[in-house]
Parts: structure tokens; sequence; C-alpha cells
């Protein structure tokens, strides 16, 4: 398991410091060390992270305005040389509170922090949870038995005692139901967005209350799933 990490700070030197530590700890894995929170909530977007090393003195936007702004933040550390702003930094439950020039023993209590803490246990225990969820399914069809690859799969239809599964290769009708091959799919991945359409989240290009597309197709959002929906495509 590798806990993905980003550093974002204007100071090529302070960057540097932090990947020569983060390098010595085999468990974490740097995915990005970006020079503005500009740069950073780009990389935040597009690609999962567990703990974020964030100075606070920072061209364009702050550590503290962009780490507000962000919605479901990744655990922070802040790295700052302005001690004026810790009390600030706390108010936003970070993790702990890094004044420059940051010694490695100081680092590596940080460090301990953050594995304490409730948070690291949700990490672990997430990644527990891929590594125990099988990255394809088994689908019936035409007397055969087809190995779909998840990651392959677009969406998911209804039709009569039917579903039609549709990838990024093939469609495959198979006789079953769409709500038994549901209980099959891992929830963190796919979403049934209406009685008859299930759909992968990561396809989704763009939606709204009453649509989602993937591709040039449009699917209709059921009024009794519109709630949940909503709530898990805006995370």
């Amino acid at each position: 398991m590798s806990i993905r990490c980003i550093i974002v700070d204007d100071e090529p030197l302070a960057r540097e410091l932090i990947e020569g530590y983060l390098v010595k700890l085999p468990e974490f894995e740097i995915v990005a060390s970006c020079v503005s929170a500009v740069e950073a909530f780009r990389k935040i977007s597009q690609t999962p992270v567990d703990l974020m090393f964030l100075d606070i003195q920072m061209p364009e936007i702050t550590g503290i305005d962009f780490l507000k702004n962000i919605k479901n933040p990744p655990q922070v550390i802040f790295t700052t040389a302005h001690r004026e702003y810790a009390l600030e930094g706390f108010e936003l439950d970070v993790v702990d509170y890094l004044l420059k020039p940051i010694r490695f023993e100081r680092f590596l209590k940080a460090i301990e922090k953050f594995k304490s803490s409730n948070n690291f246990a949700k990490v672990q225990n997430f990644y527990k949870d891929q590594a125990n969820t099988p990255d394809y399914i088994n689908i019936n069809a035409d007397r055969k038995i087809y190995k779909i690859a998840l990651k392959d799969i677009l969406y998911i239809e209804s039709e009569r005692d039917y579903i039609k599964l549709t990838t990024l290769s093939r469609v495959i009708l198979s006789k079953r139901t769409i709500s038994s091959l549901e209980n099959e799919l891992p929830e963190n991945r796919f979403i049934r967005i209406h009685r008859s359409t299930i759909v992968a989240i990561d396809k989704i290009v763009s939606f709204d209350t009453t649509m989602a597309e993937i591709g040039k197709r449009q699917f209709p959002i059921g009024r009794n799933y519109c709630d949940r929906v909503m709530k898990i495509l805006k995370k």
C-alpha cells in the first residue's frame, strides 16, 4: 500500500527537501510536486491524493485560502516559514504545522501524527477493500462466459429480461436482471442512475440533475435516484 502525496510550494529547495524526506519512507509515494495552488488544484482533480504538504505563502492564492476552497481535501501538513499562521492552520483541522527550515526528526513526528489519525486508518481500509475487489466480472452470453474488465465498462442497460453491457470494445447481451449485476459491481466505481441504467462513474463526462453523459450518449437520471446520484457525483 502506498500513501499518495502531493507537495505544493513555490520554492524549489523546499520542494526538494520534502521530496528527499519522503524518498526515505517507502510506503509514501509522491504523485506530484507543484509550484502553486493553481497547479495543485489541477493535479488533485485528476489524481487521488491522501496527504498534501502545503506551503502557506504562495503567489496567486495562499495555502490557507486554497485549502478552504477545496471540496473533500486530502489530509494536510502545512509547511511554512511563518509562525503567525499556526492558529488559523490548526482551525482547518490539518495534521500538523511544520516551520521551515524543516528538520527530518520534526518531519517524522508529523508523519507519525498522520499515521496515528483516524484518516490514516481510513486510507488503509480503502486500499484493503481495493485489493480484495476483483478487477473483472464474469458475464454469461452466447453459451460462453465473458471475462469483462471493470475499467472497460461504460454502461449497463436493462432490456426486459436481459441486460446490455457496453464496454470500450464490445456490446454483450446477457439474460439476467440489472439488479443482480448491480450487487456484483463495486459502489465506488459504478452507480445506478435509473431503474434501467447503471453507469461507470469515471466515464461520465458531464451531468446535471436530469442527465448523465457518457461519450455521445445521454442517460436520464431517475427521480428516485437523483439525490444519491448528485451526492456521489459532486464529491
